[in-house]
């Protein structure tokens, strides 16, 4: 069954460029994981904040704890793809995502990938503050 991501579904685009593939004009299948991590990158900067600020001015980072990926069909060179995420589930000191990427209707990778909050002075797992819990319930 095709998975149809929500309304809320946060996206961006992303253009697939020769440094993303590989020998046969493919994307490189680590790729995808680090157009999930741009996506999770750009919905945190929409909630009004970004990874050095929460660093910097709050002790917290927030770190991949697993990922469970499908590649369903290849992306190509040139290939304007839409990559997004919706929150499956938020924990205490964790949040799950549903994320994918599509090129056109076409669903080509998704997957699942928990991050974990963290203290980085102490690199251990720590509560999501409040008041970022409280935005992303309201993303739910």
């Amino acid at each position: 069954m095709k998975y149809e991501p929500k309304a809320n579904a946060f996206r961006i685009p992303v253009r697939v460029y020769y440094e993303d593939t590989d020998a046969a004009g493919v994307v490189y299948y680590a790729n995808y994981l680090k157009f999930f991590e741009r996506c999770r990158t750009e919905w945190v900067r929409t909630l009004g904040y970004d990874q050095s600020e929460l660093a910097r001015d709050h002790a917290i980072v927030f770190v991949v704890g697993s990922v469970s990926l499908q590649y369903l069909k290849p992306a190509r060179l040139d290939d304007l793809l839409s990559v997004g995420l919706e929150v499956e589930k938020l924990g205490r000191a964790q949040v799950v995502f549903r994320q994918h990427v599509r090129r056109g209707d076409e669903e080509l990778a998704t997957g699942t990938v928990q991050i974990v909050c963290v203290d980085p002075n102490k690199m251990k797992s720590t509560a999501i503050p409040d008041w970022l819990r409280q935005k992303l319930e309201s993303l739910q």
